[in-house]
């Protein structure tokens, strides 16, 4: 005790525990999250929309630079995209208001990522990158070698969960995040619905990028991971490249969509001649996919159109299968979709849509998300905002 009878300060070594309020326990801007998946890079930006003159005026030239480069342009050389329509406005992160931004690239072109990050002297601003997924581990060197940057490691599916319950609970500019398909294989009468996800546990969430993970979820923090295939979106695009010469994912969809895989695949009707009635097996449910492969004559009828429609359907197929079968030995009736793979690929969401319904009976349900790929970054970017340098001891 003090002489004045006051209680004496603990004083447990030369350190001190610097105040959790206001401003000081905001990491400094740019505030960014990252997953690095084995074929995408995904970035979130999160943009101040709340700056005050002082702040302004106080800005490195720097900081300036990047936000201008990151929010005046949708487009970064040839292969950064920047995805306009799903930008999240005046949401509120760590008691700022701002715009959420998304973008990606491929992990290929890391290295040129790294190297724009040094040009634009990225480092003077932070000295740490919050990043997720197999790239954080793969790139380390290459980030603190080409642009001075130490990465924070954060595990992959904690940042997925933590993300995909951020942004459905922010909404998405006033809209559902989470919606799911009525009458999917009815074009004319095919509906987007909006579902309640505010209480969801407990749920499956099926994480389709170059590989598939899937997880039980029964609340925020409490999930496993009870499945996966390596037959995955980078299966999907790989089998496309080697069997119709194409380039990218978007080329791949194209020419999906304007392929037939029946020209490909073996249906029942192939087999039976019609529809296997014992088991309400439709004609065109298919038996064996590239099962017609082995006959010249529908070799060379089938185009790589067909060809292309028909692998997405074959990984598409093998996904719902094993997503099925998780749920019902969990006896979780909510399926979600969420990944890169769905990303301008309506067809396997509608595929997985019609296919959890018919084979469950109605009892799965098949949910999507519109952020698709992005919950890794997101989740990311929330550890950044809780791992602020302020909340941490430091030297007096």
């Amino acid at each position: 005790m003090a002489e004045n009878g006051a209680a004496e300060p603990a004083m447990d070594g030369p350190t001190t525990r610097r105040p959790r309020l206001g401003s000081m326990s905001r990491p400094p801007f740019p505030w960014f999250g990252m997953d690095i998946g084995g074929t995408l890079a995904k970035l979130v930006y999160y943009e101040p929309t709340d700056i005050t003159p002082d702040e302004a005026e106080a800005e490195r030239d720097s900081l300036k630079s990047i936000r201008k480069y990151l929010t005046s342009n949708v487009a970064y050389g040839k292969e950064g995209i920047r995805d306009t329509h799903l930008e999240m406005k005046n949401l509120a992160l760590c008691g700022r208001k701002g715009n959420l931004h998304f973008i990606r690239f491929p992990t290929a072109g890391m290295e040129r990522f790294l190297h724009m990050g040094h040009e634009k002297n990225f480092s003077s601003l932070h000295t740490t990158f919050c990043a997720t997924g197999g790239g954080a581990y793969r790139f380390e060197e290459d980030f603190l070698q080409i642009a001075g940057l130490q990465l924070n490691k954060l595990d992959e599916l904690d940042c997925l969960i933590h993300g995909i319950h951020y942004i459905d609970s922010n909404k998405f500019n006033g809209s559902s995040e989470c919606y799911w398909y009525k009458n999917p294989t009815r074009e004319d009468l095919c509906e987007k619905m909006p579902f309640d996800f505010r209480n969801p546990y407990p749920y499956i969430v099926v994480n389709i990028g170059s590989g598939v993970s899937i997880l039980a979820v029964y609340s925020q923090d409490d999930y496993k991971r009870i499945s996966g295939t390596s037959l995955g979106g980078g299966t999907f695009l790989g089998l496309c490249c080697l069997l119709t010469g194409c380039d990218t994912f978007e080329d791949a969809i194209e020419m999906a969509a304007n392929g037939n895989s029946n020209n490909v695949d073996k249906l029942v009707k192939d087999i039976y001649g019609g529809d296997y009635t014992r088991f309400a097996l439709s004609g065109d449910t298919v038996a064996s996919s590239f099962g017609n492969m082995h006959i010249k004559e529908k070799r060379e009828a089938a185009n790589k159109e067909d060809l292309a429609r028909a692998t997405l359907v074959t990984i598409t197929n093998n996904i719902g299968s094993i997503a099925r079968m998780c749920a019902l030995t969990e006896k979780i009736e909510r399926v979600v979709f969420v990944g890169n793979f769905l990303r301008v690929n309506p067809i396997s969401m509608k595929l997985l849509a019609d296919a959890m319904d018919f084979w469950s009976s109605g009892q799965l349900k098949a949910l999507f998300l519109e952020h698709e790929g992005y919950f890794g970054a997101v989740g990311a970017l929330l550890q950044l905002t809780k791992t602020s340098p302020f909340d941490l001891p430091v030297d007096q």
